[in-house]
């Protein structure tokens, strides 16, 4: 028999960061009970703690849906109890640890990274499939057979085998994330079998959106959604420990869960890990569970941390995930991933922090919205990048009181985009006056190129002023007569921004384009044009003046 060896519940291999910002490995356990301790999750990558923070939420989930806080066996009866219970763990600061730590000792057997018979988020069936090395593991290098990164943190020896903590990290990061590269077992070709397409792992496929607190213990309690979108318990937990058997086959589309632990530890893919003594050596890869990511609005969105979309424009009840755009910062989403906007969906943690406000149980606190996200490329085959952002912003802002001030935000950010279109119109003439090629059939032109870059550059300027500007937005403080002179205030900052920009890259263009250059037209009806910076900055200070005074 094989041995069992590396419990998650007493063996450190979770990483977090202290109050002094250095950075420790915990065990299940002593997280929890040290989470009001802990500032943070600090692993390797931003999507590697999400998927972390995913698995400590289904644990939460599970213990205090039968377990009071003084740990007597009190199963939640109606949607009251659950908000009762939220508040009591909240106002306590910290987590009962001997109640959570009574469950996972119930469940010691299943939280072994190696074991004989059902080894932690594994199968053995995984054999069957492609066999990978320990470097592909490891999201930090991500290298497929055929080729590798140019530049990595580790390098030698270090690349082909990781200790057990870390491939118990990197094991949960490639069950949610892992790319289409996933082969299908030996059995599946020699029958011949077509087996349907997974795509990449669930959180790949999301826009995630979640919110952090001041530390540990707060992060978990403000993301432990207590209740579905319409307000009910969400059915009898079942996370992929408790389950009787262990998945030995290769993937199936199966129905969504109707519970948040289920779904939390979907395993999305088979793998199981290849050792050798006191290293993981690689790991096997077959394609996982999977379900349609399509959803009938009303049937329940339970995944409550991604925007949904209707891509059809509200023309059928048909919605998808909605990922983030890797060329936006956070607040430019900000309307469609938290204020609610056309046809979105607010993401169901966005309306369960407006349901705590409400309530006034975290009035007058500061939010911490992050989102973390993975890109991939040539047919989501391997990862391109991994993107995180945040924003603050007061929690009162989300209250159904305040739909003024939402507007007033969403308002604030169409105006920056609408500033940003006279910035690149301002930027293309410009450069079609020094000499740059219009956009043609076969081409975007020099213009459009350096139009991009200058437009790219006016958001970066941006970026700072207006998260300062939406921080100070505090509707429980400020009079609706304040906010309009606030939403002026950055109108004007806006303007001002662009037309130092304006001025910069006039100058920068030289004497000669301010004169301009005629370029001849071909054929008979083709006419001579002008191109001139002159021209196009008098045209674009014109239309800031007039956007700024509407």
């Amino acid at each position: 028999m094989k041995e069992r060896e590396f419990n998650l519940l007493e063996e450190p291999w979770i990483k977090v960061l202290d109050g002094e910002c250095r950075i420790h490995e915990v065990s299940l356990t002593d997280l929890f009970e040290q989470a009001h301790i802990y500032r943070d999750l600090c692993g390797e990558l931003p999507t590697q703690d999400f998927a972390v923070l995913r698995l400590l939420l289904a644990v939460l989930h599970t213990v205090f849906s039968r377990y009071d806080i003084q740990g007597e066996d009190r199963p939640l009866e109606d949607p009251d109890d659950a908000l009762e219970r939220w508040q009591e763990l909240w106002e306590s600061g910290k987590f009962p640890g001997e109640v959570i730590r009574a469950y996972l000792e119930s469940q010691r057997e299943n939280f072994y990274l190696f074991h004989p018979e059902r080894p932690f988020y594994q199968c053995e069936h995984a054999k069957a499939g492609t066999e990978y090395s320990a470097s592909k593991l490891n999201g930090n290098l991500s290298e497929s057979k055929d080729g590798h990164r140019l530049f990595t943190d580790l390098s030698g020896k270090a690349k082909e085998e990781m200790s057990f903590a870390e491939a118990a990290r990197w094991l949960l990061y490639v069950n949610a994330y892992d790319d289409t590269s996933a082969k299908p077992s030996r059995e599946s070709k020699e029958k011949g079998v077509k087996l349907p397409s997974t795509g990449v792992g669930w959180l790949g496929k999301l826009g995630i959106l979640f919110v952090s607190g001041d530390n540990l213990f707060e992060t978990l309690m403000l993301n432990l959604i207590m209740q579905d979108e319409r307000g009910e318990l969400f059915e009898r937990e079942k996370p992929v420990w408790e389950r009787t058997e262990v998945a030995d086959g290769e993937r199936i589309q199966i129905p969504f869960p109707d519970n948040l632990s289920e779904l939390y530890t979907l395993q999305s893919r088979r793998l199981y890990l290849k050792r050798e003594g006191q290293k993981v050596k690689g790991y096997f890869l077959l394609g996982g569970d999977f379900f349609d990511r399509k959803f009938k609005a009303g049937a329940g969105f339970v995944e409550p941390m991604t925007v949904w979309k209707n891509p059809d424009g509200k023309k059928t009840d048909i919605y998808v995930p909605r990922r983030h755009d890797f060329s936006k910062q956070f607040w430019r989403e900000c309307p469609a991933a938290v204020l609610g906007h056309k046809e979105n969906r607010q993401p169901g943690i966005i309306l369960w922090i407006k349901k705590l406000e409400n309530l006034e149980w975290i009035k007058n606190y500061e939010l911490n919205l992050r989102i973390v996200s993975v890109q991939y490329g040539d047919k989501n085959s391997f990862v391109t990048n991994v993107f995180s952002d945040s924003l603050q912003i007061h929690a009162s802002l989300l209250s159904e009181m305040n739909e003024v001030w939402r507007n007033a935000v969403s308002d604030s950010i169409e105006f920056c985009d609408e500033i940003s279109n006279k910035v690149w119109r301002l930027a293309q003439g410009i450069n079609l006056a020094v000499g740059g090629s219009n956009k043609t059939k076969e081409s975007k032109g020099t213009a459009g190129i350096f139009a991009d870059h200058v437009k790219a550059d006016f958001y970066n300027r941006m970026d700072s002023p207006f998260r300062r500007w939406l921080y100070g937005l505090a509707p429980e403080a400020d009079s609706d007569d304040e906010l309009m002179n606030k939403r002026e205030q950055w109108r004007h900052e806006c303007v001002n921004i662009a037309r130092v920009l304006g001025n910069e890259i006039i100058r920068q263009a030289g004497t000669a384009a301010i004169f301009g250059r005629t370029k001849s037209g071909s054929g008979d009806d083709k006419k001579s044009e002008t191109f001139s910076a002159a021209s196009a900055m008098n045209r674009f200070l014109s239309e800031l003046k007039k956007a700024e005074e509407r």
